[in-house]
């Protein structure tokens, strides 16, 4: 009886082992959070491509630019030549190239309305996953106590397997945990397509909106305040 209550223990210590490796909240908690940052690298990404197309066009806005110049001054040369079949056929060009820019110049302002948007979509993010790290670190330092405390306690007692109710406490936690991290997860895709609101900010839409209002204006009364002292010393440090 000795060998297998002995097999049974040691087999009861890696099944224990085991699923306290696979239910780490600090783990989870770890998981999420690289989540988060692969998340705002894939919209860092899309911002730099968007941006890159931005540039290539404003390039191309700045070359068509110089080409209607070049039609302009080519129609004059030709005019001067008597050549007014030639001068005609180059402002001709020019249209055509105007036409071009004004095509190019709607485009460059819907990118344009894009790079806004991810520019703010980016900040949001970075906003929410300094707030998740935060309670993450908190909630990792929680658990580690709490984890600490079970072991002294069960040092000091020598009861460890009559303390299974401590066990079904940690399990409950970790349900409760797990339970948590997916509802944030969820809720992080409802809010990327703007379902809900930030639940990491308590406040309402209107003590939001009003919140911004005393942003702003005391941004405004700084401003003006700034101003008037360079205006009274002359613009010196």
């Amino acid at each position: 009886m000795g060998l297998f209550k002995r097999a049974a223990d040691i087999m009861e210590a890696r099944v224990n082992k085991f699923l306290n490796s696979v239910e780490d909240p600090n783990e989870m908690l770890d998981l999420s959070y690289e989540k988060m940052l692969t998340g705002l690298q894939e919209v860092k990404r899309h911002l730099a491509d968007v941006v890159t197309e931005q540039k290539h066009l404003e390039n191309e806005i700045g070359q068509v630019q110089k080409d209607v110049q070049q039609y302009e001054d080519a129609a004059r040369a030709a005019l001067r030549s008597g050549r007014e079949d030639l001068a005609k056929e180059a402002l001709t060009r020019k249209q055509t190239a105007l036409d071009h820019i004004v095509q190019m110049q709607e485009g460059l302002t819907r990118i344009t309305e894009q790079v806004e948007k991810l520019k703010q979509t980016e900040k949001r993010f970075q906003d929410r996953i300094n707030t998740f790290k935060t309670q993450k670190e908190v909630t990792k330092a929680t658990y580690q106590a709490a984890q600490a405390q079970v072991k002294v306690s069960e040092s000091m007692t020598g009861i460890n397997k009559q303390l299974s109710g401590v066990g079904d406490t940690l399990k409950r936690a970790q349900d409760k945990t797990d339970e948590t991290v997916a509802r944030a997860s969820a809720m992080d895709a409802l809010m990327d397509e703007g379902v809900l609101d930030d639940t990491l900010d308590s406040r309402d839409n209107v003590t939001r909106e009003l919140d911004q209002i005393r942003k702003s204006s005391a941004a405004d009364e700084e401003l003006e305040k700034l101003k008037k002292e360079m205006a009274s010393t002359g613009g010196q440090n």
